[in-house]
């Protein structure tokens, strides 16, 4: 079994740059074989953890990315743009507040723009912080942040980003949450929104695929990302992960890869209104 993290805790949203160990993210490991070759894609929360590892992978699969980050990530953002520099693709973060639906408007606009058009949308940004004394400890400004920056922006993301994936008969892919399975008491807020994100996948699904747009999730289990000391008690972190089949918790490189499989038209291009989970062996059902 793992024996999980040292405790650590950092102000949210949290850097990679503190954390002991840094969390991997494929730099070292992840080999592209051209499965998004001239395909252009954002990816919301790409300055970190998953996103920094979807980014990462989809440059090395042969696709320009843009990708968001918010105030105070800007040392991570600097760093995924680091890390896909060998590609050669066009990689274009854009600062923003996801929970301002004009930002959500403009983030598509100016890749639209700056892409030369849109292919894949990675809904992935999300935000959680745990409440160990429950729902009485939930303001109504970290309510409203939470699901802001979980579901309301997913919404007007696919809205805003729909004529330009419908032209090119583009997909969608959302990353929902093992908490939509087994909810965790101290992430009540957060677990409910990841609920909708898969009602609303298999939704999305079944109302664009008659305009050739895919719409796929990824349900991660416990990965090692910032989210993880910037918002969960530190003692927890020590045995992060060990409740798994598996005994540990996940990498970033061990997530992206289920992105890419959805995201290629080589791989799943009969594959729509599907939640594929990578848990570490809980179930998704």
């Amino acid at each position: 079994m793992s024996d999980g993290f040292p405790a650590q805790q950092q102000d949210p949203p949290g850097l990679t740059g503190p954390m002991r160990p840094q969390p991997d993210h494929g730099e070292s490991s992840y080999v592209g074989a051209g499965r998004l070759e001239g395909r252009r894609a954002l990816v919301t929360g790409g300055d970190s953890g998953i996103g920094r590892a979807v980014v990462l992978a989809f440059a090395r699969e042969g696709a320009d990315v843009a990708f968001t980050y918010q105030d105070g990530e800007r040392a991570d953002a600097d760093a995924t743009v680091a890390a896909t520099a060998d590609t050669g693709r066009t990689i274009v973060p854009i600062e923003t507040d996801l929970r301002e639906r004009e930002q959500c408007d403009a983030v598509v606009r100016r890749t639209v723009e700056e892409l030369g058009g849109l292919d894949v949308l990675v809904n992935n940004a999300g935000f959680q912080m745990a409440r160990e004394s429950g729902i009485e400890e939930i303001t109504d400004e970290s309510l409203d942040s939470t699901f802001k920056t979980n579901l309301y922006a997913l919404v007007w993301l696919t809205r805003a980003a729909a004529p330009a994936l419908r032209e090119r008969r583009g997909t969608i892919v959302n990353n929902t949450s093992i908490q939509a399975y087994e909810p965790s008491t101290s992430l009540i807020d957060y677990a409910a929104t990841k609920a909708a994100i898969n009602n609303m996948t298999v939704n999305l699904a079944a109302q664009l695929g008659p305009q050739g747009i895919r719409v796929n999730a990824v349900a991660p289990g416990p990965i090692w990302t910032p989210l993880q000391p910037a918002t969960q008690p530190p003692e927890k972190l020590e045995q992060f992960g060990s409740d798994t089949p598996l005994g540990r918790a996940g990498q970033p490189a061990e997530v992206a890869p289920a992105f890419v499989f959805l995201a290629s038209e080589q791989t799943a291009s009969y594959v729509s209104g599907t939640v594929l989970g990578v848990t570490g062996g809980k179930p998704v059902f």
